[in-house]
């Protein structure tokens, strides 16, 4: 697991929530819980809590800085 600097938490934190205002606040929808389960699998996590808030952050960071590029 690599390292998150202090600006790739940031990009990340505000792409998961502009991901969240776009889904209206329904994170809970049938197709977050098929990309929950895509991701880290279902049933039991079989990663830590940690894990999987550095992975969502790091997720948040790649939308970051995959619409910047798309904006060009």
């Amino acid at each position: 697991m690599q390292r998150l600097t202090i600006l790739a938490m940031v990009r990340g934190a505000l792409a998961l929530a502009s991901i969240a205002v776009r889904s209206r606040g329904k994170l809970r929808s049938r197709y977050w819980q098929w990309r929950s389960e895509t991701a880290f699998g279902s049933g039991r996590w079989p990663v830590s809590r940690a894990q999987r808030l550095h992975a969502l952050l790091e997720y948040g960071d790649w939308v970051w800085r995959m619409r910047t590029l798309t904006r060009g």
